[in-house]
């Protein structure tokens, strides 16, 4: 694999171990070797320890002395905390939506949720392809509220959550195969609420997914745990 852009380096390297951790190509408890992805990736060693220390702060990989760099494990405690504040942070950037736009702008979110109706469509099946395509389309629909928002603070703090949300819903989507049939459902929620300009709607259709994801997620670990 070559990369570009040397100044982006590290960037792409945690990129792309973050894709193999997310799709669970890389595992919870594997261990990432510099010397390895050096040489795979034909890159030096000094770039593969910075992107290291990305995936770490992305929560993604734990850093030990003198053992090194080990996938995270996905626990019940991580996964409560994670989902107890992303939660609320969706609210936020949903109800920022509603205060500051309507009508046309409100229409784009609309046009962005049929994108991720159309995905859906297109896949209509289960897999590591399938959910990431649904994964990236629905991150698509944030991406536009961003830029409704216009809340750097904001659109930082949930980018930063980015990762480690996609790899657990990589987890619901790959367990329970009517998940991406209900995610197609929560998104045409959002986009009607975000058109009537209803928040209480919309922040219970967030809640609702986003609990409803949470235990899907719970329920697998649990059933891993007992295999």
């Amino acid at each position: 694999m070559t990369f570009q852009a040397p100044e982006s380096l590290s960037e792409q390297i945690a990129q792309h171990l973050e894709q193999r951790i997310v799709t669970r190509d890389l595992k919870p408890g594997s261990r990432i070797q510099e010397l390895k992805v050096s040489g795979d990736l034909n890159v030096s060693r000094g770039s593969v320890r910075e992107a290291l220390l990305i995936l770490e702060r992305r929560h993604l990989i734990d850093i030990f002395p003198r053992r090194g760099a080990v996938v995270s494990s996905l626990t019940v405690a991580s996964v409560n905390s994670l989902y107890d504040i992303y939660i609320d942070l969706l609210c936020m950037l949903g109800r920022k939506v509603i205060e500051r736009w309507s009508g046309d702008e409100l229409g784009g979110v609309m046009g962005r949720v049929r994108e991720v109706e159309a995905v859906i469509q297109a896949v209509n099946s289960t897999g590591p392809d399938a959910a990431e395509k649904v994964i990236d389309a629905g991150f698509g629909v944030m991406r536009y509220a961003y830029g409704l928002v216009d809340n750097p603070f904001l659109e930082e703090t949930l980018e930063n959550f980015r990762p480690a949300i996609s790899r657990t819903y990589f987890v619901a989507l790959e367990s329970f195969r009517g998940g991406i049939g209900q995610t197609a459902v929560f998104f045409s929620r959002l986009g009607d609420a975000a058109v009537s300009g209803d928040v209480d709607r919309m922040q219970s259709a967030i809640k609702a997914f986003g609990e409803h994801q949470r235990q899907q997620v719970l329920s697998t670990l649990k059933e891993e745990e007992s295999a």
